[in-house]
């Protein structure tokens, strides 16, 4: 269901839950790898989770 929003990945899935939140207007990740930049870049683009679909995002993080 990640997909709805345009996730490929965990990083993504984070990125785009933390930017996506009303109260943030700024998310600097930080990696010293390439690979880790290009999957942080990734969460740029395609649809950001609304309030409903990050309170499913926060539901299955609490079931890991």
């Amino acid at each position: 269901w990640a997909r709805e929003f345009d996730c490929e990945n965990w990083a993504q899935f984070f990125l785009k839950f933390i930017v996506s939140h009303p109260a943030v207007t700024c998310a600097i990740p930080a990696t010293r790898q390439t690979a880790h930049m290009a999957e942080n870049m990734g969460a740029l683009y395609g649809r950001l989770p609304d309030a409903r679909m990050r309170e499913r995002m926060a539901q299955h993080m609490g079931t890991l």
